[in-house]
């Protein structure tokens, strides 16, 4: 184990849960149309940013 580790002492080491992926590489139907909507508000959202942004003095 290195001092860097996150993980802590031993994990890793017999364990099964030792490093879970954030996102699924794969999600379901269900999953994707979540990821969608909310990639979609924060695409609204730095658009509208950006425009505030230039339009302010």
């Amino acid at each position: 184990m290195s001092p860097a580790d996150p993980a802590g002492a031993g994990a890793g080491e017999g364990c099964e849960t030792d490093r879970m992926p954030v996102l699924d590489p794969n999600p379901q139907n269900g999953q994707k149309k979540m990821l969608l909507v909310f990639g979609t508000f924060f695409a609204i959202f730095v658009i509208i940013a950006v425009i505030a942004t230039l339009a302010s003095p």
